[in-house]
């Protein structure tokens, strides 16, 4: 049993961070832990792995900062997400995990190396604009399991309250992830290379990286928090680059 708990260790450090991370800035678990995981794992098992992590991450964030709420954007972004994951998510089912992984890694120095050339640039607030990030942000996360940083950029145009910005985003990734979900399974992706045991370890260490996020976020001044995300944004980016 020691022995056992010892090889998790790694994975459940990775997701306490990631938990941590995501949960302060409203994305960022699965864009820290795919990457690192797919390094030693196959990507569809690793996209379902992490997805149901992310999953419980969501219900943290939605149990943790239930005082706010913007269900306009919810479901401007959320529903098209919600078509565009399902879609993004049958693509893994088919496509050779080298391929994906490429796909990831450019996708990544792309929005890193507009991040670091604009680091003004801002996202318009229309409707238009929300429904275009629920589409990007649901399509990528079933594709590569990293909409969370798209859905980020985009709701930070909105300079939302700390609490209602982490809600929203945890009710559109709700939208987002369990519809890819199920279609991995759908697609018999299922967990040979990881054990169901690290799966629930992982799960319940996210909730204390959540809970520790939440004590973060209620002593950072919401004149700061704005800083918070977009530094989230550029750490992100930057730890996936390298």
């Amino acid at each position: 049993m020691y022995n056992n708990l010892v090889e998790y260790l790694p994975i459940l450090f990775l997701t306490l961070v990631s938990s941590f991370f995501g949960t302060a800035t409203g994305f960022g678990t699965s864009t820290i832990m795919v990457p690192v995981l797919a390094i030693w794992f196959p990507l569809p098992e690793v996209l379902l792995f992490v997805g149901v992590i992310h999953w419980f991450g969501d219900v943290w964030k939605i149990f943790l900062f239930k005082i706010g709420a913007n269900w306009r954007l919810i479901l401007l972004f959320g529903l098209p997400g919600l078509v565009a994951s399902y879609f993004g998510a049958s693509i893994p089912l088919a496509v050779d995990s080298t391929i994906l992984k490429k796909v990831l890694a450019v996708f990544l120095i792309i929005y890193t190396l507009h991040i670091l050339i604009k680091p003004k640039w801002q996202i318009a607030k229309s409707t238009g604009e929300a429904v275009t990030g629920g589409v990007l942000s649901g399509f990528l996360a079933g594709l590569l399991g990293v909409g969370g940083v798209v859905r980020g950029a985009f709701l930070e145009a909105y300079k939302l309250p700390k609490s209602t910005y982490i809600f929203t985003s945890g009710m559109i990734a709700i939208f987002i992830d369990t519809p890819r979900l199920v279609r991995y399974y759908l697609g018999d992706i299922r967990l040979s290379e990881f054990s169901y045991t690290s799966l629930v370890l992982a799960v319940v260490v996210s909730f204390i990286g959540a809970e520790l996020a939440k004590k973060f976020v209620d002593k950072t001044p919401q004149a700061k928090f704005r800083y918070v995300v977009g530094f989230g944004l550029l750490v992100v980016s930057g730890f996936l680059l390298g």
